[in-house]
This record gives C-alpha cells, structure tokens and sequence, in this order.
C-alpha cells in the first residue's frame, strides 16, 4: 500500500471512528456510514472499532470489558465493552430502548479477570487463563445497534460499532461448584405485573453457543495478545448469549432464574 493510499485509509478510519462514537455516546442510530467509510474487511472493522476504544479512553471511559465468541469461517466476534457502561448488582438497569420502546438483553456468563494477562510473544496456555481468573458472574448484555437498519448492516458494520454491545449489567456471583453444568440450563423470567401491564413468566431452555463457555475466553486472551492488547485485573468477558436476545418491558420487575446457578432481580430504565 502507498503511503498516499494508507494515509486515506487512516482518515476513513477515523472519520468512521468519529460518527460511530458519537452515535454510541449519544444512544443514537443512523444510516450505514458513506461507502467510503464501511470497513471492507476485518481489519478495518477491528481498527475503527479501536480507534473509538482510544477516544473513549482519552474521555475517562476506559474498556471494563470484552464480548467474544469463538471466531468460524464466516467472521469473527470480538468487542469491547466501556466502564460508563458496566453496572454491578443495581436494582435499576438503564439503557438506551429499542425503537419498539423495550429492553433487548442477552443472557450470559461474565468471567472477571483476576490479574494481569498482558500481551507476550508466546501464547497463553488454558491453564495460566485459568488461574488468572477471578469471579464468575451471572450477567446480562445490553444490547443496541447505532444503524437504523441493522439487517442492512453486514458483520464488518456491526464489528466495527461494537457488535450491537451497548453495555453490560453484572449480577451475583457464581457460587456453584466447578462441576456443575454451566453449559446449558433452564432460564426463566419472571416479569412483574405493573399497572396496566399483566406480568407473564418466560421459559427458555439456555444453551452456550460454544458448548463451553470459556471457549471464547481462551481464544480472546491469545487473539488480543497478538495485536498487542492485554486483559487487565477487573475487567469482564462475556462469551455468547445463552437464549438470543431477550426483549423485556421497562419499568416492570423482572426476576430472572439461571436454572441452578442463581437468580437475580432488576427492572430496565431508560436512559
């Protein structure tokens, strides 16, 4: 590449860097960035998707977390997750709605990094992942698209926006012991009557996408490594959502079951 064509590829990057960030910080949607500013491939998409990391960081909103599934053929499945947007047992969760007025949340597990796994030349074995890790959390994604359209947008758009993340709520820890089945469970919702609102439960039975669900860590920690990016202690891993996306009522108690692995309870607002 020349240096006239890389430093246009930089502007794109940015330029795309700069309106999705806006977009996000704001809980707006728009159409799908000018073709000049899609990424093409997913190095573009990972880069503008960084780039957005680094102006959120210099604003004090540094990343608290990742998402990550293990990658196939088709695509790859990494994203971070802000500070500003992680919250910890709170009896109110705020998010930006869906266009329909709901709550769109993903059940999952968050394993928290417990110490330091900083980048390094030679890869991490399951082993040394393993005794980095702290907590393991039940835990809810939050999810929002900053396009209009998201079924317009191909896996490069939503990979460089951050895979339709727009934060995360941390529940109780898991108490459970190592061998007890967290692959796969029975979750129910239960969801309050409120005011004119009948309440009704939901019954799903949760699978892992992954089967395991620290498939997606142990590939994360070596993937970021490789480009340079390091796990720090504190931060949370989410690795794929147990039954899809949830889509809940604000303002009604919702008590949610993991099958034997806890419960927790919390009612959406918006923001």
């Amino acid at each position: 590449m020349s240096q006239t064509d890389a430093k246009t590829q930089l502007e794109s990057i940015n330029a795309a860097a700069q309106e999705l960030a806006q977009r996000r910080a704001k809980g707006e949607a728009g159409a799908l960035l000018e073709e000049a500013l899609r990424p093409k491939d997913f190095p573009q998409a990972f880069a503008i998707q960084q780039t957005i990391a680094q102006q959120f960081s210099a604003q004090g909103n540094p990343i608290a977390g990742w998402k990550c599934l293990l990658p196939t053929a088709e695509k790859t499945v990494v994203a971070p997750i802000y500070q500003q947007d992680v919250y910890v047992e709170t009896a109110e969760c705020p998010l930006y709605p869906s266009s329909k007025g709901l709550a769109r949340v993903e059940p999952e597990l968050a394993f928290e990094i417990g110490s330091d796994l900083p980048p390094r030349a030679t890869p991490y074995s399951q082993t040394e992942i393993d005794a980095a890790l702290g907590k393991t959390r039940l835990a809810l994604e939050l999810i929002k698209s900053r396009y209009q359209h998201p079924s317009e947008a191909n896996h490069f758009d939503a990979l460089a926006d951050g895979l339709v993340n727009q934060g995360l709520w941390l529940g109780p820890e898991l108490l459970t012991p190592a061998e007890i089945e967290t692959s796969h469970f029975d979750l129910n919702v239960e969801i309050a009557a409120s005011g004119q609102q009948a309440g009704e439960t939901l019954q799903k039975a949760a699978v892992h996408p992954n089967g395991f669900p620290k498939a997606g860590l142990y590939w994360l920690v070596n993937f970021l490594s490789a480009q340079g990016i390091g796990l720090t202690r504190g931060q949370y891993v989410i690795t794929g959502s147990y039954a899809g996306v949830l889509d809940l009522p604000l303002n009604q108690h919702c008590q949610f079951h993991y099958g034997d692995l806890g419960q927790f309870g919390l009612q959406f607002v918006a923001k």
